[in-house]
Protein backbone atom coordinates (compact mmCIF):
# COMPACT_ATOMS: atom_id res chain seq x y z
CA UNK A 1 0.00 0.00 0.00
CA UNK A 2 1.69 3.27 -1.06
CA UNK A 3 3.04 5.70 2.04
CA UNK A 4 1.28 8.92 0.73
CA UNK A 5 3.48 10.86 2.64
CA UNK A 6 6.67 9.71 1.52
CA UNK A 7 5.12 10.35 -2.18
CA UNK A 8 5.77 14.44 -3.16
CA UNK A 9 3.01 14.61 -5.42
CA UNK A 10 0.27 12.86 -3.76
CA UNK A 11 1.66 14.31 -0.58
CA UNK A 12 1.01 18.23 -1.66
CA UNK A 13 -2.35 16.52 -2.71
CA UNK A 14 -3.64 15.36 0.49
CA UNK A 15 -2.05 18.40 2.31
CA UNK A 16 -4.15 20.53 0.25
CA UNK A 17 -7.34 18.10 0.12
CA UNK A 18 -7.12 18.78 4.26
CA UNK A 19 -7.44 22.13 3.79
CA UNK A 20 -10.72 21.44 1.12
CA UNK A 21 -12.04 19.44 4.28
CA UNK A 22 -11.78 22.21 6.72
CA UNK A 23 -12.88 24.86 3.81
CA UNK A 24 -16.39 22.32 3.88
CA UNK A 25 -16.34 21.99 7.00
CA UNK A 26 -15.93 26.12 8.28
CA UNK A 27 -19.17 26.34 5.68
CA UNK A 28 -21.15 23.66 7.43
CA UNK A 29 -20.08 24.77 10.89
CA UNK A 30 -18.91 27.98 11.02
CA UNK A 31 -18.45 27.85 14.86
CA UNK A 32 -15.64 25.79 13.86
CA UNK A 33 -12.09 25.59 14.86
CA UNK A 34 -9.30 23.90 13.59
CA UNK A 35 -5.79 23.29 14.97
CA UNK A 36 -3.88 21.12 12.33
CA UNK A 37 -4.26 18.61 9.43
CA UNK A 38 -0.81 17.08 8.75
CA UNK A 39 -0.36 14.32 5.62
CA UNK A 40 0.24 10.94 7.20
CA UNK A 41 1.13 7.52 5.70
CA UNK A 42 -2.64 6.95 5.07
CA UNK A 43 -3.78 10.33 3.53
CA UNK A 44 -4.68 13.11 5.60
CA UNK A 45 -6.42 14.33 8.89
CA UNK A 46 -7.66 17.18 10.42
CA UNK A 47 -8.29 18.09 14.11
CA UNK A 48 -10.95 19.90 15.00
CA UNK A 49 -13.06 21.58 17.57
CA UNK A 50 -17.14 21.71 17.17
CA UNK A 51 -18.14 22.74 20.39
CA UNK A 52 -20.87 20.73 21.71
CA UNK A 53 -21.52 19.93 18.04
CA UNK A 54 -20.72 16.37 16.92
CA UNK A 55 -19.31 14.40 13.61
CA UNK A 56 -19.93 10.69 12.71
CA UNK A 57 -19.58 8.81 9.68
CA UNK A 58 -23.24 8.93 8.44
CA UNK A 59 -21.94 13.05 8.41
CA UNK A 60 -18.92 11.96 6.37
CA UNK A 61 -21.69 11.88 2.20
CA UNK A 62 -22.85 15.83 3.61
CA UNK A 63 -19.01 16.97 4.20
CA UNK A 64 -18.29 15.41 0.80
CA UNK A 65 -20.81 16.75 -1.17
CA UNK A 66 -19.73 20.24 0.06
CA UNK A 67 -16.08 19.70 -0.53
CA UNK A 68 -17.14 18.63 -4.21
CA UNK A 69 -18.92 21.93 -4.76
CA UNK A 70 -15.84 23.78 -3.45
CA UNK A 71 -13.75 22.02 -5.68
CA UNK A 72 -15.39 22.92 -8.77
CA UNK A 73 -15.35 25.89 -7.97
CA UNK A 74 -11.96 26.14 -9.21
CA UNK A 75 -10.90 28.81 -6.86
CA UNK A 76 -7.40 29.77 -7.11
CA UNK A 77 -5.12 28.50 -3.58
CA UNK A 78 -2.73 32.08 -2.48
CA UNK A 79 0.09 32.05 -1.01
CA UNK A 80 -0.23 35.43 2.00
CA UNK A 81 2.75 36.16 4.05
CA UNK A 82 2.56 37.16 7.15
CA UNK A 83 3.68 38.81 10.39
CA UNK A 84 3.28 37.65 13.69
CA UNK A 85 1.12 40.54 14.60
CA UNK A 86 -0.78 40.54 11.39
CA UNK A 87 -1.34 36.36 11.73
CA UNK A 88 -2.48 36.90 15.39
CA UNK A 89 -4.93 39.52 13.90
CA UNK A 90 -6.30 37.66 11.25
CA UNK A 91 -7.42 34.51 13.48
CA UNK A 92 -8.10 35.78 17.07
CA UNK A 93 -11.14 33.98 16.99
CA UNK A 94 -9.50 30.61 16.79
CA UNK A 95 -7.42 29.72 20.09
CA UNK A 96 -5.60 26.94 18.30
CA UNK A 97 -4.12 29.43 15.61
CA UNK A 98 -3.36 31.85 18.34
CA UNK A 99 -1.56 28.93 20.08
CA UNK A 100 0.44 28.15 17.02
CA UNK A 101 1.52 31.52 15.63
CA UNK A 102 2.33 32.57 20.16
CA UNK A 103 5.23 29.20 19.60
CA UNK A 104 6.84 30.65 16.81
CA UNK A 105 9.68 33.02 17.28
CA UNK A 106 9.76 37.07 16.95
CA UNK A 107 10.26 37.55 13.18
CA UNK A 108 8.96 34.50 11.75
CA UNK A 109 7.42 35.22 8.40
CA UNK A 110 4.12 32.94 8.51
CA UNK A 111 2.20 32.01 5.69
CA UNK A 112 -1.00 31.31 4.80
CA UNK A 113 -3.17 29.86 2.28
CA UNK A 114 -6.36 31.63 0.80
CA UNK A 115 -9.11 29.71 -1.40
CA UNK A 116 -12.58 31.73 -2.00
CA UNK A 117 -13.41 32.54 1.53
CA UNK A 118 -11.46 30.69 3.59
CA UNK A 119 -8.30 31.26 4.77
CA UNK A 120 -5.79 28.63 6.72
CA UNK A 121 -2.50 28.67 8.56
CA UNK A 122 -0.12 26.52 6.63
CA UNK A 123 3.63 26.33 5.25
CA UNK A 124 2.47 24.67 2.18
CA UNK A 125 2.76 24.05 -0.62
CA UNK A 126 -0.50 23.15 -2.11
CA UNK A 127 -1.67 22.45 -5.48
CA UNK A 128 -2.86 25.59 -7.97
CA UNK A 129 -6.71 25.51 -7.78
CA UNK A 130 -9.32 23.49 -5.24
CA UNK A 131 -10.05 21.89 -8.92
CA UNK A 132 -6.86 19.67 -8.16
CA UNK A 133 -8.75 17.83 -5.60
CA UNK A 134 -11.22 15.75 -7.40
CA UNK A 135 -10.64 12.28 -6.31
CA UNK A 136 -11.09 11.67 -2.52
CA UNK A 137 -12.77 9.72 -0.11
CA UNK A 138 -13.72 10.26 3.98
CA UNK A 139 -12.19 7.40 5.68
CA UNK A 140 -13.25 7.41 9.42
CA UNK A 141 -13.46 9.79 12.61
CA UNK A 142 -11.60 9.47 15.79
CA UNK A 143 -11.42 11.78 19.27
CA UNK A 144 -7.64 12.96 19.50
CA UNK A 145 -6.15 15.28 22.84
CA UNK A 146 -5.46 18.40 21.67
CA UNK A 147 -1.90 18.14 21.52
CA UNK A 148 -1.80 14.58 22.58
CA UNK A 149 -2.12 15.56 26.08
CA UNK A 150 -4.60 13.90 27.78
CA UNK A 151 -5.32 16.86 30.40
CA UNK A 152 -6.35 18.84 27.25
CA UNK A 153 -9.95 18.99 25.18
CA UNK A 154 -10.39 15.85 23.18
CA UNK A 155 -11.20 17.02 19.18
CA UNK A 156 -12.65 15.56 16.31
CA UNK A 157 -9.88 13.93 13.89
CA UNK A 158 -11.10 13.74 10.57
CA UNK A 159 -9.24 10.96 8.65
CA UNK A 160 -9.35 11.57 4.16
CA UNK A 161 -7.45 10.28 0.96
CA UNK A 162 -7.35 11.83 -1.72
CA UNK A 163 -5.45 10.85 -5.67
CA UNK A 164 -4.90 12.70 -8.98
CA UNK A 165 -7.75 10.17 -10.64
CA UNK A 166 -10.51 8.11 -9.88
CA UNK A 167 -8.49 4.54 -11.08
CA UNK A 168 -6.38 5.44 -8.55
CA UNK A 169 -8.32 6.44 -5.77
CA UNK A 170 -10.74 3.11 -6.77
CA UNK A 171 -7.74 0.94 -6.38
CA UNK A 172 -6.86 2.11 -2.77
CA UNK A 173 -10.44 1.93 -1.30
CA UNK A 174 -10.20 -1.36 -1.93
CA UNK A 175 -6.74 -2.30 -1.19
CA UNK A 176 -8.41 -1.00 2.02
CA UNK A 177 -11.65 -2.97 2.15
CA UNK A 178 -9.29 -6.15 2.13
CA UNK A 179 -7.08 -4.72 4.74
CA UNK A 180 -9.88 -4.79 7.15
CA UNK A 181 -10.96 -8.44 6.19
CA UNK A 182 -7.64 -9.60 6.55
CA UNK A 183 -7.09 -7.06 10.09
CA UNK A 184 -5.70 -9.44 12.78
CA UNK A 185 -7.55 -7.41 15.83
CA UNK A 186 -10.73 -8.17 14.06
CA UNK A 187 -10.07 -11.49 12.95
CA UNK A 188 -8.81 -11.93 16.72
CA UNK A 189 -11.75 -10.77 18.43
CA UNK A 190 -14.43 -12.72 15.84
CA UNK A 191 -12.24 -16.09 16.12
CA UNK A 192 -11.63 -15.60 19.80
CA UNK A 193 -8.45 -15.65 19.64
CA UNK A 194 -6.86 -12.63 21.88
CA UNK A 195 -8.01 -9.94 24.26
CA UNK A 196 -6.62 -6.83 24.98
CA UNK A 197 -8.35 -4.80 27.99
CA UNK A 198 -7.40 -1.44 29.09
CA UNK A 199 -8.12 -2.55 33.05
CA UNK A 200 -5.02 -5.11 32.37
CA UNK A 201 -2.89 -2.75 30.04
CA UNK A 202 -2.34 -0.88 26.87
CA UNK A 203 0.10 -3.54 25.18
CA UNK A 204 -0.87 -6.45 27.27
CA UNK A 205 -2.19 -9.39 25.33
CA UNK A 206 -4.36 -12.47 26.83
CA UNK A 207 -4.71 -15.38 24.77
CA UNK A 208 -7.72 -16.89 25.15
CA UNK A 209 -9.08 -20.41 24.79
CA UNK A 210 -8.94 -20.93 20.79
CA UNK A 211 -5.80 -18.60 21.10
CA UNK A 212 -3.91 -20.61 23.68
CA UNK A 213 -4.12 -23.70 21.09
CA UNK A 214 -2.63 -21.75 18.32
CA UNK A 215 -0.13 -20.85 20.57
CA UNK A 216 0.56 -24.24 21.86
CA UNK A 217 0.60 -25.69 18.48
CA UNK A 218 2.93 -23.32 17.11
CA UNK A 219 5.37 -23.35 20.19
CA UNK A 220 5.24 -27.17 20.28
CA UNK A 221 5.86 -27.23 16.62
CA UNK A 222 9.23 -24.94 16.51
CA UNK A 223 10.43 -26.61 20.14
CA UNK A 224 10.25 -30.05 18.06
CA UNK A 225 11.97 -28.89 15.11
CA UNK A 226 14.82 -27.21 17.29
CA UNK A 227 15.01 -30.36 20.00
CA UNK A 228 15.71 -32.45 16.52
CA UNK A 229 18.21 -30.17 15.59
CA UNK A 230 20.07 -30.60 19.29
CA UNK A 231 19.14 -27.61 20.88
CA UNK A 232 18.72 -27.38 24.46
CA UNK A 233 15.97 -26.02 25.99
CA UNK A 234 16.08 -23.65 29.28
CA UNK A 235 13.63 -21.46 31.20
CA UNK A 236 14.79 -18.48 32.95
CA UNK A 237 13.32 -15.75 34.99
CA UNK A 238 11.33 -12.79 33.14
CA UNK A 239 12.86 -9.82 35.01
CA UNK A 240 16.96 -9.77 35.73
CA UNK A 241 18.96 -7.29 37.96
CA UNK A 242 20.34 -3.76 36.56
CA UNK A 243 23.90 -4.92 37.07
CA UNK A 244 23.06 -7.64 34.75
CA UNK A 245 22.22 -5.30 31.63
CA UNK A 246 25.34 -3.01 32.82
CA UNK A 247 27.11 -6.00 32.33
CA UNK A 248 26.08 -6.76 28.79
CA UNK A 249 26.05 -3.62 27.86
CA UNK A 250 22.16 -3.11 27.11
CA UNK A 251 21.59 -0.49 29.73
CA UNK A 252 23.46 1.66 28.18
CA UNK A 253 22.57 1.45 24.80
CA UNK A 254 18.83 0.11 25.39
CA UNK A 255 17.83 1.53 28.33
CA UNK A 256 14.86 3.35 26.54
CA UNK A 257 13.34 1.05 25.33
CA UNK A 258 13.22 -1.13 28.83
CA UNK A 259 10.33 -0.38 31.37
CA UNK A 260 11.66 1.37 34.73
CA UNK A 261 14.06 -0.65 37.04
CA UNK A 262 12.02 -1.89 40.23
CA UNK A 263 14.05 -1.22 43.76
CA UNK A 264 13.57 -4.12 45.65
CA UNK A 265 16.11 -5.32 49.08
CA UNK A 266 18.59 -2.63 47.79
CA UNK A 267 18.69 -4.10 44.61
CA UNK A 268 17.59 -2.88 41.37
CA UNK A 269 15.75 -5.10 39.00
CA UNK A 270 14.00 -4.47 35.09
CA UNK A 271 11.39 -6.59 33.28
CA UNK A 272 13.55 -8.43 30.55
CA UNK A 273 13.49 -7.21 27.20
CA UNK A 274 15.70 -10.01 25.89
CA UNK A 275 17.18 -13.66 26.67
CA UNK A 276 20.72 -13.35 25.77
CA UNK A 277 22.24 -11.70 28.82
CA UNK A 278 20.67 -14.77 31.47
CA UNK A 279 21.38 -17.32 28.67
CA UNK A 280 25.48 -16.04 28.75
CA UNK A 281 24.91 -16.45 32.77
CA UNK A 282 23.62 -20.11 31.84
CA UNK A 283 26.86 -20.98 29.74
CA UNK A 284 29.51 -19.28 32.25
CA UNK A 285 27.75 -21.91 35.13
CA UNK A 286 30.45 -24.12 34.16
CA UNK A 287 33.84 -24.47 32.30
CA UNK A 288 33.37 -26.20 28.62
CA UNK A 289 35.86 -28.10 26.85
CA UNK A 290 35.72 -27.58 23.00
CA UNK A 291 34.22 -30.91 22.44
CA UNK A 292 30.69 -29.27 24.38
CA UNK A 293 31.03 -26.66 21.31
CA UNK A 294 28.64 -25.59 19.55
CA UNK A 295 26.26 -25.74 22.33
CA UNK A 296 22.68 -24.42 21.36
CA UNK A 297 20.38 -23.22 24.40
CA UNK A 298 17.01 -22.08 23.26
CA UNK A 299 13.91 -20.77 25.09
CA UNK A 300 10.44 -19.31 24.09
CA UNK A 301 10.83 -16.66 26.43
CA UNK A 302 8.40 -14.13 27.58
CA UNK A 303 10.34 -10.57 27.32
CA UNK A 304 8.44 -6.51 27.77
CA UNK A 305 9.41 -3.81 25.85
CA UNK A 306 8.08 -0.22 26.55
CA UNK A 307 6.53 0.56 22.97
CA UNK A 308 4.49 3.98 22.67
CA UNK A 309 1.11 3.73 23.11
CA UNK A 310 0.65 5.47 19.57
CA UNK A 311 2.52 2.21 18.07
CA UNK A 312 0.76 -0.45 20.12
CA UNK A 313 -0.96 -2.54 16.97
CA UNK A 314 -2.75 -5.86 18.47
CA UNK A 315 -0.61 -8.29 19.04
CA UNK A 316 1.64 -7.37 16.11
CA UNK A 317 3.51 -4.56 18.42
CA UNK A 318 3.12 -5.27 22.01
CA UNK A 319 4.77 -4.33 25.23
CA UNK A 320 5.39 -8.07 25.93
CA UNK A 321 5.45 -10.54 23.74
CA UNK A 322 7.23 -14.16 23.70
CA UNK A 323 10.40 -15.01 21.52
CA UNK A 324 11.76 -18.11 20.20
CA UNK A 325 14.85 -17.31 20.91
CA UNK A 326 18.32 -19.40 20.69
CA UNK A 327 21.96 -18.81 21.70
CA UNK A 328 24.46 -20.82 19.80
CA UNK A 329 28.03 -20.87 21.62
CA UNK A 330 30.91 -22.12 18.91
CA UNK A 331 34.33 -21.92 18.33
CA UNK A 332 35.43 -19.75 15.07
CA UNK A 333 36.05 -22.42 12.97
CA UNK A 334 32.09 -23.49 13.24
CA UNK A 335 30.78 -20.42 12.47
CA UNK A 336 29.80 -21.08 8.67
CA UNK A 337 28.46 -24.74 9.58
CA UNK A 338 26.00 -23.28 12.54
CA UNK A 339 25.07 -20.06 10.40
CA UNK A 340 24.17 -22.33 7.59
CA UNK A 341 22.05 -24.94 9.83
CA UNK A 342 19.98 -21.68 11.18
CA UNK A 343 19.43 -20.35 7.35
CA UNK A 344 18.39 -24.30 6.43
CA UNK A 345 16.12 -24.18 9.60
CA UNK A 346 14.42 -20.87 8.09
CA UNK A 347 13.85 -21.74 5.05
CA UNK A 348 12.55 -25.17 6.43
CA UNK A 349 9.82 -23.80 8.21
CA UNK A 350 8.57 -21.08 5.98
CA UNK A 351 8.40 -24.20 3.13
CA UNK A 352 6.32 -25.95 6.05
CA UNK A 353 3.98 -22.70 6.85
CA UNK A 354 3.91 -21.86 3.43
CA UNK A 355 5.87 -18.36 4.01
CA UNK A 356 6.90 -17.29 0.45
CA UNK A 357 7.37 -13.70 0.09
CA UNK A 358 10.71 -13.14 1.50
CA UNK A 359 14.21 -12.10 1.31
CA UNK A 360 17.29 -11.50 3.36
CA UNK A 361 19.16 -8.56 4.61
CA UNK A 362 22.54 -8.10 6.67
CA UNK A 363 22.26 -5.34 8.50
CA UNK A 364 25.74 -3.67 9.55
CA UNK A 365 26.94 -1.04 11.46
CA UNK A 366 27.34 2.41 9.98
CA UNK A 367 31.04 2.91 9.86
CA UNK A 368 30.53 7.07 10.34
CA UNK A 369 27.76 6.71 13.20
CA UNK A 370 29.69 4.11 15.49
CA UNK A 371 28.74 5.78 18.94
CA UNK A 372 25.65 2.95 19.26
CA UNK A 373 27.79 0.33 18.85
CA UNK A 374 30.11 -1.69 20.92
CA UNK A 375 33.85 0.08 20.36
CA UNK A 376 35.93 -2.23 18.81
CA UNK A 377 36.77 -1.68 15.22
CA UNK A 378 38.71 -4.60 14.60
CA UNK A 379 35.71 -7.06 16.18
CA UNK A 380 33.08 -5.43 13.73
CA UNK A 381 35.60 -5.46 10.61
CA UNK A 382 36.23 -9.55 11.47
CA UNK A 383 31.88 -10.06 12.08
CA UNK A 384 31.14 -8.42 8.77
CA UNK A 385 33.61 -9.91 6.90
CA UNK A 386 33.07 -13.52 8.00
CA UNK A 387 28.79 -13.20 7.72
CA UNK A 388 29.57 -11.94 3.94
CA UNK A 389 31.97 -14.91 3.40
CA UNK A 390 29.25 -17.29 5.56
CA UNK A 391 26.53 -15.65 3.07
CA UNK A 392 28.27 -16.08 -0.03
CA UNK A 393 29.45 -19.77 0.70
CA UNK A 394 25.63 -20.85 1.06
CA UNK A 395 24.58 -19.06 -1.64
CA UNK A 396 22.09 -16.74 0.02
CA UNK A 397 21.24 -13.84 -2.27
CA UNK A 398 20.95 -10.36 0.18
CA UNK A 399 21.10 -6.99 0.42
CA UNK A 400 23.08 -5.16 2.95
CA UNK A 401 21.49 -2.27 4.91
CA UNK A 402 23.69 0.31 6.39
CA UNK A 403 23.40 1.77 10.67
CA UNK A 404 20.89 -1.86 10.80
CA UNK A 405 22.84 -3.77 13.12
CA UNK A 406 22.69 -4.91 16.64
CA UNK A 407 24.76 -2.70 18.86
CA UNK A 408 27.31 -5.59 19.61
CA UNK A 409 27.30 -7.17 16.43
CA UNK A 410 26.15 -7.50 12.56
CA UNK A 411 22.70 -9.72 11.91
CA UNK A 412 20.84 -11.62 8.92
CA UNK A 413 17.30 -10.20 8.84
CA UNK A 414 14.55 -12.00 7.33
CA UNK A 415 12.08 -9.62 5.54
CA UNK A 416 8.39 -10.72 5.22
CA UNK A 417 5.75 -8.88 3.35
CA UNK A 418 2.69 -9.94 4.74
CA UNK A 419 -0.49 -9.83 2.90
CA UNK A 420 -1.47 -5.97 3.87
CA UNK A 421 0.93 -3.57 5.55
CA UNK A 422 4.72 -3.18 4.93
CA UNK A 423 6.98 -6.04 5.66
CA UNK A 424 8.88 -6.69 8.73
CA UNK A 425 11.36 -8.80 9.95
CA UNK A 426 10.37 -12.32 11.11
CA UNK A 427 13.35 -14.33 11.97
CA UNK A 428 17.24 -13.24 12.67
CA UNK A 429 20.28 -14.79 12.81
CA UNK A 430 23.31 -12.40 14.73
CA UNK A 431 26.66 -12.62 14.94
CA UNK A 432 28.68 -11.72 18.15
CA UNK A 433 32.16 -11.36 19.69
CA UNK A 434 31.06 -9.03 22.32
CA UNK A 435 28.95 -10.47 24.78
CA UNK A 436 31.15 -13.78 25.49
CA UNK A 437 33.88 -10.86 26.56
CA UNK A 438 32.02 -8.94 28.32
CA UNK A 439 30.88 -12.13 30.58
CA UNK A 440 34.45 -13.50 30.23
CA UNK A 441 33.15 -16.71 28.35
CA UNK A 442 35.70 -19.20 28.10
CA UNK A 443 36.15 -23.07 26.89
CA UNK A 444 39.22 -25.32 27.10
CA UNK A 445 40.54 -25.91 23.41
CA UNK A 446 42.39 -28.63 21.79
CA UNK A 447 45.75 -27.44 22.98
CA UNK A 448 44.15 -26.72 26.17
CA UNK A 449 44.48 -22.69 26.20
CA UNK A 450 41.44 -21.19 27.23
CA UNK A 451 39.45 -18.87 24.29
CA UNK A 452 36.69 -16.88 24.26
CA UNK A 453 33.56 -18.85 21.93
CA UNK A 454 31.24 -16.99 19.36
CA UNK A 455 27.73 -16.29 19.91
CA UNK A 456 25.39 -16.59 17.12
CA UNK A 457 21.79 -14.94 18.15
CA UNK A 458 18.62 -16.55 16.42
CA UNK A 459 15.24 -16.57 16.54
CA UNK A 460 13.21 -18.36 13.62
CA UNK A 461 9.32 -17.62 14.69
CA UNK A 462 10.91 -14.02 16.15
CA UNK A 463 7.93 -12.94 18.43
CA UNK A 464 5.46 -16.15 18.31
CA UNK A 465 2.73 -12.57 18.59
CA UNK A 466 3.95 -11.16 15.61
CA UNK A 467 3.72 -14.84 13.57
CA UNK A 468 0.62 -15.73 14.94
CA UNK A 469 -1.00 -11.98 13.36
CA UNK A 470 0.99 -12.70 10.27
CA UNK A 471 -0.71 -15.70 9.78
CA UNK A 472 -4.53 -14.60 10.30
CA UNK A 473 -3.82 -12.00 8.03
CA UNK A 474 -2.36 -14.36 5.57
CA UNK A 475 -5.21 -16.60 5.53
CA UNK A 476 -7.89 -14.43 6.67
CA UNK A 477 -8.36 -16.58 9.83
CA UNK A 478 -8.54 -19.29 7.58
CA UNK A 479 -5.72 -21.31 9.34
CA UNK A 480 -4.55 -24.55 7.66
CA UNK A 481 -5.79 -27.66 9.87
CA UNK A 482 -3.07 -28.12 11.81
CA UNK A 483 -2.79 -24.78 13.55
CA UNK A 484 -6.91 -24.24 13.84
CA UNK A 485 -7.78 -24.13 17.06
CA UNK A 486 -10.80 -26.31 16.51
CA UNK A 487 -10.03 -29.10 13.56
CA UNK A 488 -13.53 -30.77 12.86
CA UNK A 489 -16.99 -29.55 14.08
CA UNK A 490 -20.09 -31.99 14.30
CA UNK A 491 -23.33 -31.22 13.48
CA UNK A 492 -25.85 -33.94 14.02
CA UNK A 493 -28.82 -33.38 11.40
CA UNK A 494 -31.24 -33.63 13.88
CA UNK A 495 -30.24 -34.43 17.58
CA UNK A 496 -33.38 -36.86 18.57
CA UNK A 497 -32.18 -39.39 16.46
CA UNK A 498 -28.20 -38.73 15.31
CA UNK A 499 -26.82 -37.18 18.78
CA UNK A 500 -25.80 -40.43 20.07
CA UNK A 501 -23.74 -41.36 16.62
CA UNK A 502 -22.56 -38.06 16.59
CA UNK A 503 -21.50 -38.38 20.13
CA UNK A 504 -19.59 -41.85 19.03
CA UNK A 505 -17.65 -40.02 16.15
CA UNK A 506 -16.36 -37.40 18.74
CA UNK A 507 -15.27 -39.91 21.27
CA UNK A 508 -13.28 -41.23 18.18
CA UNK A 509 -11.97 -38.59 17.00
CA UNK A 510 -10.35 -37.46 20.48
CA UNK A 511 -9.22 -40.71 20.51
CA UNK A 512 -6.90 -39.86 17.67
CA UNK A 513 -5.86 -36.51 19.45
CA UNK A 514 -8.27 -34.28 17.02
CA UNK A 515 -9.29 -31.51 18.00
CA UNK A 516 -13.19 -31.47 17.81
CA UNK A 517 -16.38 -29.88 18.56
CA UNK A 518 -20.37 -31.23 18.78
CA UNK A 519 -22.90 -28.35 18.07
CA UNK A 520 -25.89 -30.34 19.90
CA UNK A 521 -27.81 -27.07 19.74
CA UNK A 522 -31.66 -26.92 18.56
CA UNK A 523 -30.87 -24.21 15.86
CA UNK A 524 -31.91 -25.22 13.03
CA UNK A 525 -29.17 -27.43 10.29
CA UNK A 526 -28.87 -24.24 7.85
CA UNK A 527 -27.91 -22.17 10.62
CA UNK A 528 -25.60 -24.71 12.41
CA UNK A 529 -24.39 -24.99 9.02
CA UNK A 530 -23.58 -21.03 8.40
CA UNK A 531 -22.02 -20.67 11.76
CA UNK A 532 -19.17 -23.04 11.04
CA UNK A 533 -18.47 -21.25 8.24
CA UNK A 534 -18.25 -18.44 9.94
CA UNK A 535 -15.78 -19.75 12.76
CA UNK A 536 -13.53 -20.88 10.25
CA UNK A 537 -13.46 -24.50 11.28
CA UNK A 538 -11.69 -26.70 8.88
CA UNK A 539 -13.72 -29.17 8.17
CA UNK A 540 -17.46 -29.91 9.23
CA UNK A 541 -19.52 -33.09 9.86
CA UNK A 542 -23.18 -33.76 8.74
CA UNK A 543 -24.11 -37.06 10.22
CA UNK A 544 -28.08 -38.22 9.86
CA UNK A 545 -29.43 -41.70 8.83
CA UNK A 546 -27.31 -42.36 5.85
CA UNK A 547 -24.28 -42.05 8.12
CA UNK A 548 -25.20 -43.67 11.68
CA UNK A 549 -26.82 -46.33 9.55
CA UNK A 550 -23.56 -46.96 7.08
CA UNK A 551 -20.81 -46.03 9.77
CA UNK A 552 -19.89 -43.53 8.09
CA UNK A 553 -19.08 -39.66 8.20
CA UNK A 554 -19.95 -37.06 5.46
CA UNK A 555 -18.21 -34.12 5.96
CA UNK A 556 -17.63 -30.63 4.02
CA UNK A 557 -14.39 -28.66 3.89
CA UNK A 558 -14.39 -24.91 4.63
CA UNK A 559 -15.27 -22.64 1.97
CA UNK A 560 -16.77 -25.49 -0.26
CA UNK A 561 -19.82 -26.48 -1.52
CA UNK A 562 -19.29 -30.15 -2.12
CA UNK A 563 -20.08 -32.68 0.28
CA UNK A 564 -17.60 -36.26 0.52
CA UNK A 565 -18.80 -39.42 2.12
CA UNK A 566 -16.16 -41.66 3.55
CA UNK A 567 -16.25 -44.77 6.12
CA UNK A 568 -15.30 -43.75 9.70
CA UNK A 569 -12.08 -45.57 9.14
CA UNK A 570 -11.00 -43.64 6.20
CA UNK A 571 -12.09 -40.49 7.26
CA UNK A 572 -9.57 -40.88 10.60
CA UNK A 573 -7.05 -41.66 8.12
CA UNK A 574 -7.80 -38.78 5.56
CA UNK A 575 -7.96 -35.91 8.94
CA UNK A 576 -4.64 -37.26 10.27
CA UNK A 577 -2.43 -37.53 7.04
CA UNK A 578 -3.83 -33.62 6.67
CA UNK A 579 -3.08 -32.50 10.19
CA UNK A 580 0.44 -34.41 10.55
CA UNK A 581 1.48 -33.58 6.85
CA UNK A 582 0.39 -30.06 7.45
CA UNK A 583 -1.54 -30.50 3.47
CA UNK A 584 -3.81 -27.31 4.16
Amino acid sequence: MINIKENNELNTLNHSCAHLLAHAIKHLYPEAKFWVGPVVEEGFYYDIDLGDKSISEEDFPIIEKEMKKISKSDKLIKRIELSKEEALDMFKNDPYKVDLINNMEEGTIITAYKQDDFIDLCRGPHMPTTKSMKYFKLLKIAGAYWKGDSNNKVLQRIYGICFNNEEDLNNHLKELEEAKERDHRKIGKDLGIFLIDDLVGKGLPMYLPNGFILWNTLENYIRDKEIKRGYKHVLTPPLGNVELYKTSGHWDHYKDDMFPAMELDDESFVLRPMNCPHHMVIYGNELHSYRDLPLRIAEIARDARYESSGSLKGIERVRTFCQNDSHIFCTPEQIEEEFKGVVDLILEVYKELNITDFRFELSLRDPEDKVKYFQDDEMWDKAENKLRQVLTDIGIDYVEKIGEAAFYGPKLDVQVKPAVGNEFSLSTCQLDFCLPMKFDLKYIDKDGSKKTPVVIHRAILGSLDRTIAYYLEQTKGNLPTWLSPVQVNIIPVNNEYHLDYSKEIKELLEENNIRVELDSSDEKLSYKMRLSQTRKIPYTLILGNKERDNNEISYRIHGEEKTTTLSKEKFISYIKDIINNKKN
